[in-house]
């Protein structure tokens, strides 16, 4: 038969229902149903092996990721990207010690791919105990570092798209040392998400060495993709270089001095703050950053809509709204450190 999402599957709806009773313990379970008829309709649609294996692997890796990250939900965590071959008497592994060591210091956790190099200094100078590892199955180079390898918060992936949605989706702030491809890409991976809105805003700082290996990178950023008008000069407020690790940890803490969080309710962009801005720094917000409202749209200190009701502990913050533009991302980080001045 022909499954459906809606609720016009009979029998196997029936039998659906029975089995998530059955099971006990369901949290969301008009999810957990659509869950289900997913399989099923997988199971229909393809008799390609490899396929249903992606599919099935892929389930099984985000959901021990959820598992692994739900106790530390409410704890701030900064994801570190670097090379595998910076060696523990270089320049960058200290700098990286001392980074992650500050910041554990300040209450956050660390999460690396686990391996050596870069990853092993992140581990290292937060501890074992402040620290997360999502390593990944590779023929050469990638094993779990001693700091995480019998730790429960080690995840390996086989696939390098769920362990990149770890890194992202679980942290507060990306940190990006100098390294190879993989950096790189990791590091890109993020402007385009930030750039895009496709995850919350969140500070994004790019630690340099004595060489300027990322000013050489932002040299050819503006002589290349900006001048041939490949990125918008707004997009430079997405990311922040330091060769300064205390200055890395400031831009990351400052980030959050009253910035919480974003949400969008039937179009709506709702910004939660920790605590209320003034009538008069609100409308010095509207008339320093009209690009991002929407024609006839104003900035409003309001109440939690009645979407929001599903977060029950954010419910006392304060909030702003208004109807986003979507083409100013960038912007929107310049406007959220704005608003961190008051």
């Amino acid at each position: 038969m022909q499954l459906r999402f809606t609720r016009t599957n009979d029998e196997i709806d029936r039998l659906i229902d029975e089995l998530l009773d059955k099971a006990g313990g369901i949290h969301h379970p008009a999810l957990a149903r659509e869950m289900i008829i997913s399989a099923l309709k997988a199971g229909q649609d393809t008799d390609y092996l490899a396929d249903l294996k992606l599919l099935s692997n892929t389930m099984k890796e985000m959901r021990y990721t959820t598992l692994v990250f739900a106790p530390y939900r409410h704890t701030k965590k900064v994801t570190i990207f670097g090379s595998a071959r910076t060696l523990p008497e270089e320049e960058m592994y200290q700098k990286c010690m001392s980074f992650s060591k500050l910041l554990s210091e300040r209450g956050y956790m660390i999460i690396t791919g686990g391996g050596g190099g870069i990853m092993q200094a992140g581990n290292e100078g937060a501890g074992s105990d402040h620290s997360f590892a999502a390593n990944i199955k590779l023929p050469f180079e990638q094993s779990a570092n001693p700091v995480m390898v019998k730790n429960p918060r080690l995840i390996t992936y086989k696939y390098f798209f769920n362990r990149k949605v770890a890194f992202v989706k679980e942290s507060d702030a990306i940190a990006v040392f100098p390294g190879g491809f993989g950096t790189l890409d990791e590091a890109m991976e993020v402007f385009t998400l930030v750039q895009t809105g496709k995850t919350s805003p969140k500070p994004l700082v790019l630690v340099d060495d004595e060489e300027g290996y990322w000013e050489h990178w932002f040299r050819f950023m503006k002589e290349r993709l900006l001048l041939k008008g490949f990125i918008s000069a707004e997009d430079f407020s997405i990311f922040t270089i330091t060769k300064s690790y205390e200055e890395a940890v400031q831009v990351i803490d400052d980030f959050y001095t009253n910035y919480h969080s974003i949400r969008f309710v039937n179009g709506e962009l709702i910004i939660r703050l920790t605590k209320e801005l003034t009538t008069d720094q609100i409308e010095m917000l509207e008339n320093e950053f009209p690009e991002l409202r929407l024609s006839g749209s104003r900035i409003q200190a309001i109440a939690p809509r009645p979407e929001e009701a599903d977060e029950p502990d954010l419910l006392s913050l304060p909030r702003l709204g208004f109807r986003f533009h979507h083409q100013h991302y960038g912007l929107l980080i310049a406007f959220i450190r704005r608003l961190n001045t008051f």
